[in-house]
């Protein structure tokens, strides 16, 4: 199997230790992460090769988020340094009743001064078999943006899959680019929509509902729109509260409408990067499996990263398959 290829900014969390707020602790603890990276990180622990592409600062704190992306055996060969620094972002976890709050610090960062002269494609795609990109990175600069489409042109003229997972944050968006118009420029060269109706409506301009009728609708539409998307996931949520959530996931793959069974999550530990665990188990399980099942691990993927402090998800397959067979109880294992 070819590597995975990922591209996106790495980025420092610093957060208070537990569900403190920042005026309640003098103590912080930091993680590295980003959309992609996790994803990255995630799918090279199930096995898989993962090359990630990016740039970060030229400092011991780049230095120390290369030392930590390597630990995961994720290639960093083609992440660039630079004089700038590396993004952070600040969280407090809430619980309960209470919601999480974030605030970003990334304007200025090593990632967002990114050209097309920093990363050769035909260098880092050589041994790429599926490239995954985010909505998050071309919101980000143009320079992000312009890298992001040289690399999705030379993929799909290699033959490679492509997923797209097109998060939509109006934010992040502050460089003069139409949003729609980039999301729907880059969905032409993907073969995977990793997304729901919120995305559709997003990329389409539409207002498709939120049932299934809907999204087998909104999908139908999609595809059409879209003749190189062949398949559609998505994820759902339902929150209880901060600290209980439920997990399911729907698809549409031209032929079938399947979904699969609500996983409940009722003490969460850290939802951040619960998303990217869902596209990597994805991304893994398309490889491995049917698309349901593909589906099924995604979920349960994701399911088992709420249960994770920090961005990534340390899940290995045979805990992952765990779930799914049902093992659910938490019960210690000898």
């Amino acid at each position: 199997m070819g590597q995975i290829i990922t591209f996106g900014e790495v980025l420092m969390r610093i957060s208070p230790r537990g569900n403190k707020k920042f005026v309640q602790s003098n103590i912080v603890e930091f993680y590295f992460g980003g959309t992609e990276l996790n994803v990255g990180i995630s799918i090279s622990n199930f096995g898989i090769k993962v090359k990630h592409i990016s740039a970060v600062s030229d400092d011991f704190i780049g230095d120390t988020a290369m030392t930590y992306i390597r630990k995961f055996g994720v290639d960093t060969s083609c992440i660039v340094k630079s004089k700038r620094p590396l993004g952070v972002y600040f969280l407090e976890v809430g619980a309960v009743i209470r919601p999480s709050m974030i605030s970003y610090n990334r304007s200025h960062s090593a990632f967002s001064e990114i050209e097309p002269t920093k990363v050769n494609w035909e260098n880092a795609l050589e041994d790429g078999e599926w490239m995954h990109w985010t909505g998050i990175t071309p919101a980000l600069s143009q320079g992000a943006f312009n890298v992001l489409k040289d690399g999705l042109k030379l993929a799909r003229q290699k033959g490679m899959a492509v997923s797209a997972d097109p998060t939509y944050r109006s934010g992040l968006w502050k460089y003069g680019q139409n949003p729609k118009e980039a999301l729907v420029e880059l969905l032409h060269y993907s073969t995977i929509f990793i997304g729901g109706v919120n995305e559709i409506n997003e990329v389409l301009g539409t207002e498709f509902g939120y049932s299934n009728d809907d999204f087998i609708a909104a999908s139908k539409q999609l595809i059409e729109e879209f003749p190189t998307i062949e398949k559609v996931f998505d994820k759902i949520r339902t929150s209880v509260n901060s600290s209980w959530h439920k997990i399911r996931a729907r698809m549409w793959n031209s032929i079938e409408f399947r979904e699969t069974e609500d996983i409940d999550i009722t003490h969460v530990v850290d939802r951040i990067g619960t998303g990217d665990a869902f596209a990597a188990g994805l991304i893994y399980g398309l490889q491995k499996y049917d698309d349901y099942k593909a589906m099924e691990f995604a979920s349960a993927a994701c399911a088992l990263k709420h249960t994770y402090e920090g961005d990534v998800n340390f899940a290995t397959v045979d805990e992952v398959n765990n779930i799914i067979a049902g093992n659910i109880t938490g019960r210690l294992m000898r």
